[in-house]
């Protein structure tokens, strides 16, 4: 191979890559305008319009749940009550109540809630985010808490249920090490 050959052939490989370079300039050119629009569509994220306030859209506003609150105690000398006895929701929808307690002893307790739900299948359809259950709580003598719990009843929630009652009961977790303040050590 002579070297007016080599330039030649070289001459060849250097506009392919320059073709292939600008084809792909243009394509990654073009991808700008497709993506945005892409993302309108299917709703991912709204790139013209980056400060539109974020709306959930799992909520189900068609229907309303009734959720009953119930609160129980074993054996132990705590007041624990909702503090309202019912609350309608929509499913889908970022729920917070509030469960009250008041350790009417002469001893620091430790406690610790169980929660249960009535229909029994609605109970994978319950999400709690936060919750007292999800801790012992250790309450001194005379010491009154309010407990929030945030929960999302999932809208996939099957029609025929239009009230779902949560309960919880506090058992006393015995052998619990206090310290002075009355928390778990």
């Amino acid at each position: 191979m002579n070297s007016e050959q080599k330039n030649k052939d070289n001459i060849k490989m250097l506009t392919r890559l320059s073709v292939v370079a600008l084809l792909m300039f243009g394509f990654g050119f073009a991808m700008v305008p497709f993506y945005e629009r892409l993302c309108q569509v299917t709703g991912i994220a709204d790139l013209l319009q980056p400060n539109a306030p974020a709306t959930n859209t799992q909520v189900d506003k068609s229907r309303w749940v009734t959720l009953e609150l119930d609160s129980n105690m074993h054996g132990m000398p705590w007041d624990f009550k909702p503090m309202q006895n019912s609350i309608k929701v929509h499913p889908g929808e970022l729920t917070q109540l509030s469960f009250s307690v008041k350790n009417n002893g002469k001893l620091a307790m430790v406690g610790q809630a169980i929660p249960s739900y009535g229909p029994k299948q609605a109970a994978p359809y319950f999400h709690k985010l936060e919750c007292f259950c999800f801790k012992q709580q250790a309450l001194a003598p005379g010491e009154y808490r309010e407990m929030p719990v945030q929960l999302v009843i999932d809208p996939n929630l099957p029609k025929s249920v239009n009230t779902v009652t949560l309960s919880y009961t506090f058992f006393e977790v015995k052998g619990a090490n206090l310290t002075k303040a009355g928390k778990p050590g």
